[in-house]
């Protein structure tokens, strides 16, 4: 999963740098644009992703939490 996440913008972002190594023209500089922006992107998409199953891990949390309350009488942490 490591890979996905983190070794295709890797590999993406350095593939943009080796074709603008290799083509010094406006070729050259639209496919490092076009690469590294795909890199980016797919870093975001996992950041928010992440973010997200945080948001279900504290749903979850807070859930038990209640139940708990229900069923004694008192806050988990008091």
């Amino acid at each position: 999963m490591r890979s996905l996440r983190y070794g295709l913008p890797a590999a993406l972002a350095l593939a943009g740098v080796l074709f603008l190594a290799i083509r010094r023209d406006t070729l050259g500089l639209e496919m490092w644009a076009m690469l590294w922006g795909s890199a980016i992107s797919i870093l975001l998409f996992n950041v928010l992703f992440r973010l997200g199953a945080t948001g279900d891990r504290e749903r979850v949390a807070e859930e038990q939490a209640r139940e708990h309350l229900r069923i004694h009488g008192r806050w988990p942490d008091e």
